[in-house]
């Protein structure tokens, strides 16, 4: 029996291998359209319209260092300010991603990252858990950089924590630069994602005692 149920597993970790990691999600509200494509066995390759000019230079850099093709496209009420299309992006960027992890069989599923900028260094901590919650410190920041409002980090965060089903941990240790901080806090997240979700092959099936996630 026990050599079936190994069997078994074996053909399901090799299926999953298989099978692309990719989603295609839209939101529409009457604040925002969003527009996401996503995959998480890509190069690094993306394709982001915010309308934020710094916001896009961060999804970029989060689809450069996560290893991940991406897509972002967000028609949003920018003449009241960046909020509502940060926090959908967040969210629809949150959805696709759960979307794409699948059944999570083969994952590493933990990963954490420190990661210095010039003088700043942050560190960001990933459990793909089922479980989301978010535990922010950005610690001081300017209020703006450029045309973005640097709270919309954490509400970007939480968005995208609470609909990834993820608990995320992130905090800047030290710094002075706000721009180097936040781009601390996205490379930094880059990398957790690609690590976390990359399949060893040493797990068979979902990363859990529980038997799911």
């Amino acid at each position: 029996m026990s050599k079936d149920k190994d069997k078994a597993e074996k053909q399901a970790a090799e299926q999953a291998s298989a099978q692309a990691r990719t989603a295609s999600v839209t939101r529409e509200t009457g604040e925002t359209k969003v527009s996401v494509e996503l995959n998480l066995d890509g190069t690094g390759t993306a394709q982001i319209d915010t309308g934020i000019g710094f916001f896009d230079h961060m999804l970029n850099l989060l689809a450069a260092h996560g290893l991940l093709d991406l897509t972002v496209a967000c028609d949003g009420d920018l003449e009241v300010d960046g909020h509502h299309s940060v926090e959908d992006i967040g969210i629809t960027l949150g959805q696709a991603f759960r979307q794409a992890l699948g059944d999570k069989r083969g994952i590493r599923r933990y990963a954490s990252f420190y990661l210095p900028m010039d003088e700043a260094l942050a560190f960001v901590a990933l459990d793909i858990s089922g479980r989301p919650f978010l535990v922010y410190d950005g610690g001081a920041m300017a209020p703006m950089i450029g045309g973005y409002d640097t709270e919309l980090t954490e509400e970007f965060l939480r968005a995208f924590a609470m609909n990834a089903g993820v608990t995320l941990h992130v905090r800047v240790l030290y710094g002075t630069n706000s721009h180097h901080k936040v781009e601390a806090i996205f490379k930094a997240l880059g990398h957790v994602l690609r690590n976390a979700t990359e399949r060893d092959p040493r797990v068979t099936g979902v990363p859990s005692t529980k038997g799911m996630l």
